[in-house]
């Protein structure tokens, strides 16, 4: 495929002088439109050393406000980095929505030499890209394309210039002794991941002339392309919602009686307290990170429940993320960005007082968004957790349940408190007005859902006392598993399913 390139492609000074003024303007012009209609623009580029994706990169953003994109350059992923899963880095660095993102390298630096783990990668990374383009972004990816031997002579004239030859290095060198055997795995690699939605781009760069007029020229059109679907989307009539749900679901067959009386829970409390202590001084040597996400009915008790579990914990070692509405640089991303920005580190935890199950739950019920984003979402978590499995995170999903009466009970102990009220809201009555709309989405999050790696764990939360235990067991025996198998700890392999 690569082998097949023409790489004798060249370009007059004129000839490139006048098409890229017309260029320029062109791009110029989209860039506003991009920023008006809130799209994200994603630019990765990759290819062999010395190829010139600097020159191209200047070249390509000379006609574009500089507060509107950011560059960003991947190397070896630094010592904070290396301490979450690999995908965090390129997730922080995505740009905000009516902004461009340019890469030099990428995601693409995951895969592995060997056949055999690369095919699982290719995978992944189809599913992360897959995440950004049916968020609406434009993902636009370069291969520049140099010969073995243009490679030899662009390393051999840098070593010769003294303020430029510390760039060559023996990595350098390697490339390209081992190019044949590197141009196989390319050719493999581009042929995996193009896509109708994600496409590479080959650009020969014997010429920078004509390379820079290529990558252009295909930016424009793919910008403009992604503008005109999103007139024709705005125009056509909107997408059958999702039937309603119909029929019993996990949260009927929930038994909402066991309770725990005080003297009891007093024994037990401290002692479980005591052993989860335990554990999280496990977990720091052995860099295994644990996520604990609560969801649940509005009044379920869960702060309380969050409270009991991480008394006693060494606080430099968890953090509690309180979840509310998406806002500011949050609306303007993916709606899984800014729960990735959060994830602990290897050997940290991690309490999400709700979690990305929003986009399921109030996003859904309350229409903030759209059928096709909601429906969509179940597969994008059960991918997102697959990750957090892959790297070895311990997950634990509680759904705290409670009755619609005793819900209604503690809204009005709440109203009669002077130091509760502040905790009920217009809100939380509007929710309750939509119970069995909520109840529905409940139970098609759980089944849609509650997977090997990420099952869900409903919580009878009608005793207070009761939840409190039954978590604090769960949260134990999850990371007892993990704390006794050393092997999860970097991976047990990824999977969606």
């Amino acid at each position: 495929m690569l082998e097949t390139i023409n790489l004798s492609v060249e370009m007059s000074k004129e000839d490139f002088r006048l098409a890229h003024q017309e260029l320029d303007l062109r791009l110029g012009a989209l860039q506003r439109r991009v920023r008006e209609a809130c799209i994200p623009v994603i630019i990765v580029f990759e290819g062999w050393r010395a190829c010139g994706v600097g020159t191209a990169i200047t070249r390509l953003l000379a006609p574009l406000d500089p507060r509107g994109y950011r560059v960003r350059m991947f190397n070896d992923p630094s010592p904070d980095e290396v301490l979450r899963p690999p995908f965090w880095r390129f997730w922080q660095a995505l740009p905000p929505h009516g902004a461009f993102g340019i890469y030099d390298r990428s995601w693409y630096q995951l895969i592995p030499g060997p056949k055999s783990e690369a095919e699982a990668w290719y995978e992944r990374i189809r599913l992360f890209e897959r995440k950004m383009t049916d968020d609406g972004a434009v993902l636009v990816k370069y291969w520049l394309h140099i010969s073995k031997q243009e490679q030899g002579k662009r390393f051999r004239k840098l070593e010769k210039d003294p303020a430029l030859s510390w760039i060559v290095t023996k990595a350098d060198w390697r490339e390209n002794r081992r190019y044949d055997k590197i141009l196989r795995r390319v050719e493999r690699m581009l042929r995996a991941t193009s896509s109708d939605c994600a496409p590479w781009t080959t650009v020969p760069t014997h010429d920078p002339r004509s390379a820079s007029l290529c990558i252009a020229r295909t930016l424009a059109e793919a910008i403009e392309k992604a503008l005109k679907r999103r007139e024709s989307a705005a125009k056509a009539r909107p997408p059958k919602t999702p039937a309603v749900r119909r029929g019993k679901g996990p949260l009927d067959a929930v038994d909402l009686t066991p309770s725990l009386d005080r003297e009891t829970y007093e024994e037990k409390l401290p002692k479980l307290q005591k052993e989860l202590l335990r554990l999280e001084h496990l977990l720091h040597p052995r860099r295994i990170p644990v996520v604990i996400v609560y969801e649940g009915w509005d009044a379920s008790g869960k702060g309380g429940n969050i409270k009991r579990l991480v008394t006693g914990l060494d606080n430099r070692g968890f953090q509690v993320i309180p979840v509310g509405a998406p806002a500011g640089e949050e609306g303007a991303h993916h709606f899984l960005w800014r729960f990735w920005r959060d994830l602990p580190k290897a050997g940290h935890i991690t309490v999400f007082d709700r979690s990305w199950y929003g986009r399921v739950l109030v996003e859904r019920v309350e229409g903030f968004a759209k059928p096709a984003e909601w429906d969509r979402a179940y597969r994008e978590i059960n991918e997102f957790e697959a990750e957090l499995g892959a790297f070895g995170t311990v997950l634990v999903k509680f759904w705290i349940h409670i009755s619609k009466d005793e819900q209604i009970r503690r809204f009005k102990l709440r109203e009669e408190s002077p130091f509760k009220r502040w905790k009920i809201t217009e809100e939380d009555w509007r929710n309750r007005d939509r119970w069995d709309d909520y109840y529905g989405a409940v139970s098609d999050m759980i089944e849609r859902t509650s997977t090997g790696h990420a099952p869900w764990t409903i919580v009878e939360g009608e005793n207070k006392l009761y939840a409190r235990i039954k978590t604090l067991k769960t949260v134990i025996a999850a990371v007892s598993r993990a704390v006794g198998n050393r092997s999860r700890r970097r991976g047990s392999g990824f999977s969606a399913a």
